[in-house]
């Protein structure tokens, strides 16, 4: 007899069931990570649209007969696998704020917080592509006008 077999329909991920998903990390005391307010409002929303295991609020994989509100919507830890492995890494930024507090930067133009790619990065994704396209229309005007001159 298989094991049934989960989908997440965003990622396109297969995963055999939430047994087979590596523990939940925790502090170096041992301690669950724990979210903000704010954190938890995003995941809870992040949750409803994007975990498969969530229906009207309720937790498929914990029910037995009986609904089962989902623990991960009303709790301030990262406390479900399937959370941790398959629906917050849809999120980048608010997984980041959970877990690597040190890895987000300010985007220099917005203010906003943002992952980066890279260690030079100064700028959201939303704020890279203008600001880009801004400095290449400076540079192209420049040029022009050396050409000209």
């Amino acid at each position: 007899m298989s094991q049934p077999v989960e989908y997440n329909k965003k990622r396109g991920v297969s995963i055999h069931s939430i047994k087979t998903l590596p523990p939940l990390e925790r502090r170096p005391d041992g301690s669950l990570y724990r979210m903000t307010p704010a954190q938890r409002k995003q995941a809870a929303s992040l949750i409803r649209r994007e975990c498969c295991y969530c229906e009207d609020g309720n937790c498929i994989a914990l029910d037995d007969g009986d609904a089962c509100t989902c623990p991960q919507m009303i709790s301030f830890s990262v406390c479900c696998k399937w959370f941790r492995w398959a629906v917050l890494p849809l999120d980048g930024t608010l997984e980041a704020g959970i877990f690597r507090d040190k890895d987000l930067k300010r985007c220099v133009v917005c203010g906003g917080v943002f992952v980066p790619k890279s260690n030079r990065a100064k700028y959201c994704p939303g704020c890279a592509a203008r600001v880009h396209r801004r400095q290449k229309t400076e540079s192209e005007r420049k040029r022009r006008s050396a050409v000209d001159s």
